[in-house]
């Protein structure tokens, strides 16, 4: 906890930010005290990217004040704001591919000997001792890609410290991670923030945000609600505040899996990824797949999709065989996919909504000739942005400046566009705010009535819980338990049970 009468490391006051139509930051005041972890937290679309774009020198403020330890910074640059020691660890780390942890930490400044070769004796030797001086003990000639997310993460994080950033913003630091690193992340955090360092964390995850922060700012709308010592908030207090109303969990009524099997599985098995998973999701229904990290789940709904291989076995989808190889495939025979990397695979964010929306039905929207007919884009386009609540000033705008709610609400778009009879959905609200959660599941309810069966790949248990017909527990590649709603009682706690290999004996015993 940092003390309540540290000295202020960066002020910013009255911030004002307009674009095009909208106004994205509304005299706005942020303010991060020495060694303070303050939590930065708004639904998405409130101003919270805008204000740290700021603050990190991308986009000027068309009004309001900026100090860092007490200095007034009369024009914020990318390369002031490097001066003055804000930096800004992106949720997925940036590294040289195909390069060593230790070249990676000294990119355009590694040591050379006398004749202008790399040193590699010294190279090796200065990386380690740096990682070590963060508490990082690792072997710096592993190549980065070699290292976990969060190990990835952590050495962004060093190389900014000792680069001389006192102020670290973490944007949706844990949203790629698996829970066990999302620990990690923060004993490390935790470390430096005890040496002195400030950060400033953005995270829908609340549960996160009371864990770990000190204090948390409040947005809404581009406005400053409130500012608060975390401690003396509660969860829904804060949910309230974010909101401005009482959110509540969607939860989708149960229905009874009578539909027509949509997609059947039988006795699949890919060498080290699943072994003999056999399952069947009906039309209509909500099946969970979940697990721990590497259980499989995920490796089995990326090998439907056609994007790894799928293994040897059984696979119908609405009484036919299927198989995939390409995605591109996949879709041509009703099964569509949600990644969890939405930037990765999901979106392309330079493009239009318009160009994301249409991309995996462009050959639908050609005419005779072969050409795309943009009035049967338009209309296509036009009718998922009203149909989804997809926020955005027009067709034209870029992906990547739309809120990461939006975003996913495109993704879903494009999918829902190809007319699927089963949807595969890989952490469909990882990384959005607490009312875009409630309003995507809201559409996934709404396509199960139409018919579409849908699998959902999830460690959220609340979330399954809320929205399964059925929960199915991956552990080490096997297809262990089956939950039924309406039949076996469902917690949190008897899922994460069976999760971690409990028999069904002691998991039915768990509260």
């Amino acid at each position: 906890m940092t003390d309540a009468g540290a000295p202020l490391v960066v002020e910013m006051r009255d911030i004002v930010k307009t674009f095009p139509g909208v106004r994205a930051l509304d005299g706005v005041s942020f303010s991060v005290r020495s060694g303070e972890i303050h939590a930065l937290v708004g639904k998405n679309g409130a101003g919270k990217s805008t204000l740290m774009q700021i603050l990190t020198g991308f986009y000027p403020q068309d009004s309001g004040e900026i100090a860092v330890r007490g200095q007034e910074i009369e024009r914020m640059t990318t390369a002031r704001a490097k001066e003055v020691g804000i930096a800004h660890v992106a949720q997925h780390a940036k590294f040289v591919p195909g390069l060593s942890i230790a070249e990676n930490v000294f990119t355009g400044n590694l040591p050379r000997s006398r004749g202008g070769f790399v040193d590699w004796k010294n190279l090796n030797r200065d990386a380690a001792e740096r990682l070590h001086r963060f508490g990082l003990a690792i072997d710096v000639r592993r190549k980065m890609e070699e290292v976990t997310v969060a190990e990835r993460q952590m050495i962004e994080i060093a190389r900014a410290l000792f680069a001389d950033a006192s102020v670290i913003i973490l944007d949706e630091p844990t949203a790629p991670l698996p829970k066990h690193e999302v620990q990690m992340l923060f004993e490390f955090v935790r470390r430096q923030r005890a040496g002195g360092a400030s950060f400033i964390y953005i995270s829908h995850y609340l549960e996160e945000v009371f864990e770990l922060t000190d204090r948390v700012t409040v947005l809404r709308n581009g406005q400053h609600v409130g500012v608060a010592a975390t401690a003396e908030l509660t969860q829904p207090q804060l949910v309230r505040l974010i909101s401005g109303a009482e959110v509540e969990r969607f939860r989708r009524p149960a229905r009874e899996g009578s539909g027509k099997a949509m997609l059947e599985i039988v006795g699949l098995t890919r060498p080290g990824a699943y072994e003999d998973v056999s399952l069947t999701v009906h039309a209509g229904e909500v099946v969970g797949l979940t697990g721990l990290e590497g259980c499989g789940n995920g490796a089995l709904a990326r090998g439907l999709f056609g994007l790894e291989p799928l293994g040897a076995g059984q696979v119908r989808l609405d009484g036919k065989p299927y198989a995939a190889d390409t995605p591109g495939k996949a879709l041509q025979q009703g099964l569509a996919y949600l990644p969890r990397d939405r930037h990765g695979l999901g979106i392309v964010g330079i493009r239009s909504v318009r160009d994301n929306v249409s991309l995996a039905v462009v050959a639908k929207l050609a005419n005779a000739l072969g050409f795309v007919s943009g009035k049967r884009e338009r209309s296509l386009v036009g009718k998922y942005i009203e149909v989804l609540g997809i926020k955005t000033p027009g067709i034209g705008q870029a992906v990547e400046n739309l809120s990461g709610g939006n975003q996913q609400k495109v993704v879903v778009a494009k999918l829902v566009a190809t007319k699927p009879r089963v949807l595969l959905l890989d952490e469909p609200t990882q990384g959005v705010d607490v009312q875009a959660k409630v309003e995507i599941l809201r559409i996934v309810d709404e396509l199960t009535q139409s018919g579409v069966a849908v699998a959902i790949v999830s460690d959220e248990l609340n979330e399954l819980i809320d929205m399964c017909d059925r929960v199915l527990v991956f552990y080490r590649g096997r297809l262990t338990r089956e939950f039924r709603t309406g039949r076996d009682v469902m917690t949190p706690a008897r899922i994460l049970a069976a999760i971690e290999g409990a028999t069904e004996e002691v998991a039915d015993a768990v509260a």
